[in-house]
């Protein structure tokens, strides 16, 4: 008999990067597997902040569809929210407010008309989602799964995008009460499975992001793809791919071309689209850096070859980021033998990734003269062992099915 299993998070398949990239993956490998699957999300709009093509985010929609080779199901309820072109914190706190109302009347659709499920599977951010599920569980049963990409309140509270003591005791003690009241709880990298099972006080389950390392691969004619994009096979292209917010601190990309401005044949690539790139292409411009360009969001089907391009991919993250997030990017770039510099702070997860498995090289958060120096350095460096290492780990350590195939061994005891 074929086992439920019910999604709720905001973030879901087609969005191209994030939670919503690694939720698609996840329940289409599932489906893949035989399980029947429901997903109660919203509208697609990450990274854009907007809810894209075709879809109109004015009422509920749903989505079935029938696995040709698994004959499992895969049913979508999309659900309205608002939608900020500027996602201050506040307006955040609005939206994740906005998509609970709405979906709360689809789950209780599901617990009243709707089979009982197995499994039930919520992502945090935003963390307040676990409720309905904890609902779900309470009503119908079932075991609830509770799974932490991002530390939500802890990264509001400590890159001051909320300030409020009182209304952060509230959320830490709402916090609680859906990681006692969860099966399972998981996260994605030792530093952040450290910091929950310290103000949970129970055991946190390993669930890392993986990497799709059959799309994603090295092709070892770097100048000719250099060239296809618009370079010099003598360049050394650094390039940044992601979220572009200010989290990431990465206005230190451009204060570290400013200073390798002399060195023309070293080019910076922004690739991505978010609230901050805007300021990012103002800086440029008044600082008159020809070394530096931007570029949307590469499609699916040309991003191999453009990470592939890249001599160096840049992970960078403000120093007060710690262990509050681990950079979903870097599974893609370790899965194409990419090369990183990363920013991290020595006792992090990112940190010990990197220097224990060699696959890059380390900087100091926020200080782009240390960053410049260790890209001049690479410029003139042979860097093949650590695209070897990093094309090692991720077949080791990233590949889907041994991931997934992990949680389910784990959930199912």
């Amino acid at each position: 008999m074929k086992k439920r299993i019910l999604l709720i998070s905001h973030n879901f398949y087609p969005e191209p990067t994030g939670i919503g990239k690694y939720n698609g993956d996840m329940i289409h490998w599932l489906v893949k597997h035989g399980y029947d699957c429901t997903v109660v999300t919203t509208y697609p709009y990450y990274p854009y902040w907007k809810v894209q093509e075709p879809y109109k985010n004015r009422w509920y929609k749903k989505e079935v569809k029938i696995d040709a080779g698994s004959n499992a199901k895969l049913t979508i309820y999309r659900c309205p929210s608002y939608v900020p072109a500027d996602p201050t914190g506040k307006k955040r706190m609005i939206q994740d407010l906005s998509f609970w109302s709405s979906m709360f009347w689809v789950v209780q659709k599901l617990i009243l008309f709707h089979k009982k499920y197995d499994y039930t599977i919520t992502i945090a951010p935003p963390f307040h989602l676990g409720y309905l599920a904890w609902f779900y569980k309470k009503v119908r049963g079932g075991k609830l799964i509770y799974h932490i990409q991002d530390l939500q309140i802890e990264a509001a509270q400590e890159l001051n995008i909320l300030s409020n003591k009182k209304m952060f005791d509230i959320l830490y003690a709402a916090e609680k009460r859906i990681l006692k009241g969860s099966d399972v709880v998981s996260s994605i990298s030792t530093g952040m499975i450290k910091r929950i099972e310290a103000k949970a006080g129970r055991e946190v389950l390993f669930f890392p992001n993986w990497s799709e390392t059959s799309l994603f691969f090295p092709i070892i004619d770097r100048s000719a793809l250099k060239m296809k994009w618009g370079y010099k096979p003598t360049d050394l292209v650094c390039v940044y791919s992601g979220s572009i917010g200010e989290k990431q601190g990465l206005e230190n990309i451009i204060y570290c071309a400013e200073l390798l401005k002399d060195s023309s044949n070293i080019k910076f690539i922004i690739c991505g689209i978010g609230p901050y790139r805007q300021k990012l292409e103002e800086i440029v411009a008044e600082k008159k850096l020809a070394t530096v360009v931007f570029l949307p969001l590469q499609d699916k089907e040309v991003f191999n070859e453009f990470l592939n391009m890249a001599d160096v991919h840049l992970v960078i993250q403000k120093g007060n980021a710690g262990d509050l997030v681990m950079p979903s990017k870097l599974t893609t770039i370790l899965s194409v033998g990419g090369a990183s510099v990363v920013t991290a702070m020595p006792g992090t997860s990112l940190y010990e990734l990197v220097e224990t498995h060699d696959v890059g090289f380390i900087v100091p958060p926020d200080d782009h003269k240390d960053l410049a120096n260790v890209i001049k350095a690479i410029s003139v460096k042979d860097i093949s062992l650590q695209r070897e290492n990093a094309r090692n780990y991720a077949l080791r350590f990233l590949n889907i099915d041994n991931v997934m195939s992990d949680l389910i061994a784990n959930i199912d005891k």
